[in-house]
């Protein structure tokens, strides 16, 4: 495993969150650097170490859920019962030892145990508090149980992914991974913060707000019209052609982003005769006469091999692409080469692999440290270092 200090090396993270949008946080901030300490109820542990199958099995130990795997590395696990005076007693040594506090409990719940936001930051001032939910801490929503596919619907994602009959979620927990990351993002910059004003803050980020962030230009289409942004499918609603295509033997994506590369992509597909075709010869004719202009460019492709389509439009300068199944992520060139896949010794499992970095920093880049930990795997140790 690569071996890097990380931008938040020092800092300690104490991780009171389970499931998704939690750990992806933490693990984020796990990768810079920190020390991320996961604290996890005694004999169960994160609620995803039962998840599966798919599991991951070897010989005479037991298994490991692969969801849990996927978002729990770099970090430590001491079992902490917080409704126990012993276990509180902990909690507050945490406390006192650590720079980031983040939790993703029902609203509510840390405030009933005594160790919310007000509590904590009179302790200790200095501290950043991030708690991640659903809807918010507050609101007419905000005690509603919320699961990524929940909030999906409400953010308005699902109307506007997927064929135009009917929604259809995005393919991996979007809401959950773009809740941790904002989280992620608002800790770092409370830490930033925290370096020039010597103040912690309490941070309430909730995956409903971060899906509706995201919503970027089909927000902007609603704001500008008033009116209900249709699902284009795979189609872009303001570009075209900027979609999927069948072809001889499966499917491409192509994006045609602009006028002149309108020019080179008639030029390499042999339909010149439509480069200046009123209809066609600004993107807004082409998005006016989309119809039209899907059947065209599905005639020429309907004779071509995906391959060969890619080919011919990477020689002319025109973004495409095939659709990958995941093996073939894996074993793309360009993945490999930014080592998309790597692996991690699992004291139980041996060498596993783990999804890398999407971001590279010359002087304090991300790193796999540890892998993810057993339940209560370093309990004793983190106790030792609290002096208990």
């Amino acid at each position: 495993m690569a071996e890097s200090s990380g931008a938040l090396e020092g800092v300690r993270v104490i991780d009171l969150t389970r499931v998704m949008s939690g750990p992806y946080c933490t693990m984020m901030l796990g990768d810079m650097g920190a020390d991320v300490i996961k604290v996890e109820l005694p004999g169960k542990g994160d609620d995803t170490r039962g998840w599966g199958p798919p599991f991951v099995e070897r010989p005479g130990v037991p298994r490991e859920s692969a969801y849990y795997l996927s978002v729990n590395r770099n970090k430590r696990s001491i079992e902490v019962d917080l409704k126990s005076d012993e276990g509180r007693e902990i909690f507050w040594k945490l406390i006192d030892s650590g720079d980031v506090l983040v939790e993703n409990f029902s609203p509510g719940t840390m405030q009933r145990l005594g160790l919310g936001p007000d509590e904590v930051l009179a302790r200790k001032p200095e501290l950043v508090y991030c708690s991640i939910s659903g809807f918010g801490q507050t609101g007419p929503a905000s005690k509603r149980p919320a699961y990524d596919l929940i909030i999906q619907g409400m953010s308005g994602m699902m109307s506007v992914t997927g064929p135009p009959d009917g929604p259809t979620k995005l393919g991996v927990p979007i809401a959950d991974i773009a809740a941790g990351m904002f989280g992620a993002f608002a800790i770092v910059s409370a830490l930033f913060h925290q370096q020039r004003s010597g103040k912690g803050q309490y941070i309430d980020t909730s995956m409903l707000g971060g899906q509706v962030a995201l919503l970027s230009y089909q927000a902007a289409i609603y704001f500008a019209t008033r009116e209900v942004p249709p699902s284009t499918w795979n189609a872009h609603p303001i570009v075209a052609p900027y979609q999927t295509f069948p072809t001889h033997d499966g499917f491409v994506n192509i994006a045609v982003g602009n006028d002149g590369l309108w020019a080179k992509f008639t030029a390499a597909m042999g339909l010149e005769d439509y480069r200046d075709d009123p209809r066609f010869k600004d993107n807004e004719g082409r998005i006016t006469n989309l119809a039209e202009l899907v059947e065209v460019v599905e005639q020429a492709f309907s004779t071509r091999t995906t391959a060969a389509i890619v080919s011919t439009l990477d020689q002319a300068g025109v973004p495409s692409g095939p659709i990958y199944t995941l093996p073939e992520v894996f074993t793309d060139q360009q993945a490999q080469h930014m080592q998309m896949e790597r692996t991690m010794n699992h004291p139980t499992l041996g060498e596993i692999s783990t999804t890398g970095f999407p971001f590279a920093m010359s002087d304090s880049p991300a790193s796999v440290r540890l892998p993810p930990p057993l339940l209560g795997e370093h309990t004793e140790e983190i106790l030792r270092e609290l002096g208990m």
